[in-house]
């Protein structure tokens, strides 16, 4: 899904496109590869799929994606990877990616909803069986069934600061314990990151180059 948004140096400009052009689109000289004050490079997509990264807190748009649905107004959805990269998540739906009825993990098929997401954390394989575990056992905790959540006072984000809270894992599992310096410190820097990549993005829907001076 990465659209391969290229930069390159040139005239004491940055000129972002997808395809290099034969020419400079500030001077017009003939681009040679000598002439670059540094040589061209891609610019890091910031999005994940969520299936690639197991044990991890992962966040997407309520609605749509990121790259083109994606405003500040717009509401964003928080889930957890269990070990084998299955988003479980919670909603006016009740919790996904976990069966009640069976107590194991259900279908990976919703994950396919989280191919482009933000990463806010993961954690390194030594941790599965403490993370399933953890995961398991709060996510069949009556407090997710559907006819509990609120948009404002018990939604996914609730649950997600639940999980970090019981894994008690240290640093991370401290701030979970106030949501607003969780924002703060895991939220806010992926998001600002996300927001400058969409913008040159939607730029370059509309134009060939995008061009920024040095």
């Amino acid at each position: 899904m990465d659209p391969g948004i290229l930069c390159f140096h040139h005239c004491d400009h940055k000129v972002f496109c997808t395809i290099i052009p034969e020419n400079c689109p500030v001077c017009q000289q003939k681009l040679d590869r000598y002439d670059y004050n540094l040589l061209p490079f891609r610019v890091p997509y910031p999005f994940v799929k969520a299936s690639q990264h197991p044990r991890a807190i992962v966040m997407k748009p309520t609605h749509g994606d990121f790259l083109n649905d994606y405003y500040n107004s717009k509401d964003l959805h928080i889930g957890v990877t269990n070990s084998q990269g299955c988003v479980v998540e919670f909603s006016e739906e009740g919790i996904r990616g976990v069966d009640p009825m069976t107590k194991k993990w259900s279908s990976c098929d919703s994950s396919v909803e989280w191919d482009q997401c933000l990463l806010l954390e993961q954690f390194d394989e030594l941790w599965n069986e403490i993370w399933d575990s953890v995961l398991l056992k709060v996510s069949l905790s009556p407090l997710w069934e559907a006819d509990r959540y609120n948009e404002e006072r018990h939604n996914c984000f609730t649950f997600v600061l639940a999980f970090l809270r019981a894994l008690d894992c240290g640093e991370l599992s401290e701030k979970a314990r106030d949501p607003k310096l969780f924002c703060k410190q895991y939220v806010v820097p992926r998001t600002s990151a996300a927001g400058k990549y969409i913008s040159l993005y939607r730029q370059l829907k509309r134009q060939s180059y995008f061009i920024q001076n040095q």
